[in-house]
């Protein structure tokens, strides 16, 4: 079929005059869609209640958990549906590394366009689940099939950027995983919306919004994806030159094929690094709202009483404070990709996680203090700044990978790498959720309850930063021979005709007027639906400050 051809990889290379500004929004494109695996929170207490509609009707005590999987007569606990949220990221984790060196020879092409249907595929699978009532289809098609998806648009667009942006790594993966971040931000209220306009006396509106969702996110990842382009062999940008080697330089001058650089040290000592952030941040994320009204209780609204001590007027009061707080985090989540990884390019991935982990580890031990303290003000901001910090961490990882193993493989071997994610996914909510619910069970009370965890994660960082300060440049030894290095150099360059292979070791020309308006194009079809995201999500962090 011709459209199947087109996706090839040969038919991605990039024409002259082509504008290198044109990457990103595609890769953003994808990644916004993709990123409301975060938000997918929003849907857990309607579909909890899907049978009932305005009450949840409960399974009998009797009914074991397979029969509750496929049972048409009581609603869904949410910590069944929870299960979806696990499945995105283990899934995700295990997906990039799979395909992750299927991606570097298909193209980015192809691997978006298969993204967009997993993951847009597995919505419309959700949507029949919740029709008929089967919870297992909603782990199959957004769990698992969705899961997939989320891995293979994860890391579609990350090598293509690091070899468009060969000058500015970090900040160029930075703009495409800020999307992740955001996904949630422009989803959840998207979907809030349309749940509320289709909810009636014997609907709560799930699977309608599911169907929009899927057809919109469609539309725009196929774009991202149809919009991709990879550069020429050795492309880099005109006036630009790769900065002098140096004997102690953590930027490699060759280039590690997948097969020997999970086998290193440094890429172990990168797994336990990106875990270990990730573990610190990513359970903490989720139980931020519950953590903030539980530490400061009724302090939030000027009141001197714990939180069992409110009455429900009270705890719907500081709910608002609560996801106002979530809110604001996300902003951080988002502009600390960009921020953080953009700064990476000028002081060093290593010196960056550096500040990650002592910074972080003396945020995380204060935290306790702020909390019996009551400094809200305070407790907040420390809060704001871990969480720029766990965003951070993903931005600035695959510019990481590329220093240390070149950008040839660079999407595949961080695809093996985001087996840290899925590890972490696991550990980190594991880890916050039930250590608060033993301290809970043995007295203390719900304000000091997330003391210990504060604690311990703070030691996860310092081991994090142990991890980093022995990262080594990899030895040479590693490095593919050249006659190796050009056979597994883009396959299907030769495929691609003249026009492009007179461009392998030169330039692009100077791009035109119609490239320039393009590139607006591009730009204004993110940016407005990224900027509707922040208003919003402005507008609610904003209570957290009345």
């Amino acid at each position: 079929m011709v459209f199947l051809d087109y996706l090839n990889k040969e038919h991605t290379f990039a024409k002259p005059g082509y504008n290198r500004w044109l990457v990103p929004p595609a890769a953003l494109a994808i990644h916004l869609c993709i990123g409301m695996a975060y938000g997918f929170s929003v849907f857990w207490l309607p579909l909890s209640k899907e049978i009932g509609i305005q009450e949840a009707v409960v399974c009998p005590d009797t009914m074991g958990f397979f029969a509750k999987i496929i049972t048409t007569t009581c609603d869904w606990p949410i910590s069944m549906l929870g299960w979806m949220y696990t499945l995105f990221f283990v899934f995700l984790g295990s997906s990039a590394a799979i395909w992750g060196g299927w991606l570097e020879h298909a193209g980015p092409r192809k691997a978006g366009v298969v993204s967009a249907l997993c993951w847009c595929g597995g919505l419309v699978i959700s949507a029949v689940g919740i029709v008929t009532h089967q919870i297992w289809l909603l782990w199959l098609g957004s769990g698992v099939i969705g899961g997939i998806g989320l891995g293979l648009g994860y890391i579609s667009p990350v090598s293509t950027l690091i070899k468009w942006f060969p000058d500015r790594r970090g900040m160029a993966t930075g703009m495409a995983i800020m999307g992740f971040g955001g996904g949630a931000m422009i989803g959840a209220p998207l979907a809030n919306r349309l749940m509320n306009t289709f909810a009636s006396t014997t609907e709560v509106g799930v699977w309608q919004t599911f169907l929009i969702l899927a057809g919109i996110y469609f539309v725009f990842m196929m774009g991202g994806a149809l919009a991709y382009r990879v550069p020429p062999s050795d492309w880099k940008p005109a006036g630009w030159s790769p900065p002098k080697a140096t004997q102690n330089s953590m930027i490699t001058k060759g280039e590690v094929h997948l097969s020997k650089a999970w086998k290193t040290p440094q890429f172990w000592l990168l797994w336990g690094v990106l875990c270990l952030n990730v573990s610190a941040g990513i359970g903490i994320i989720g139980m931020a709202s519950p953590l903030l009204q539980e530490i400061f209780g009724g302090k939030l609204i000027g009141l001197n009483l714990g939180f069992n001590d409110l009455t429900m007027a009270q705890k719907a009061q500081i709910a608002i404070l609560g996801a106002g707080f979530t809110g604001l985090l996300s902003l951080f989540n988002i502009g600390g990709r960009f921020l953080w990884a953009s700064l990476s390019d000028f002081i060093g991935r290593k010196a960056t996680y550096a500040i990650f982990f002592i910074l972080g580890a003396l945020l995380y031990a204060l935290l306790p203090t702020l909390g019996n303290s009551g400094a809200l003000a305070l407790f907040v901001v420390a809060f704001c700044i871990l969480v720029s910090m766990y965003g951070g961490g993903f931005a600035t990882i695959p510019a990481f990978l590329a220093d240390m193993f070149g950008t040839q493989m660079v999407g595949a071997i961080h695809g093996r790498l985001l087996t840290a994610w899925s590890t972490a996914g696991v550990l980190g909510p594991v880890l916050v959720n039930y250590i608060r619910e033993y301290q809970i069970a043995n007295g203390v009370s719900k304000a000091h309850a997330y003391d210990a965890t504060l604690y311990i994660l703070a030691g996860l960082l310092v081991l994090g930063l142990i991890l980093n300060l022995l990262i080594r440049p990899v030895a040479g030894e590693h490095f593919m021979p050249q006659k190796d290095k050009a056979k597994a150099s883009d396959p299907g360059l030769k495929k691609a005709g003249p026009e492009v292979l007179l461009q392998e070791a030169g330039q692009l020309e100077p791009s035109s007027c119609k490239q320039f308006a393009l590139v607006l194009f591009a730009w204004l079809a993110v940016g407005i639906p990224l900027a509707y995201g922040l208003w919003n999500t402005v507008q609610q962090a904003v209570v957290l400050f009345r």
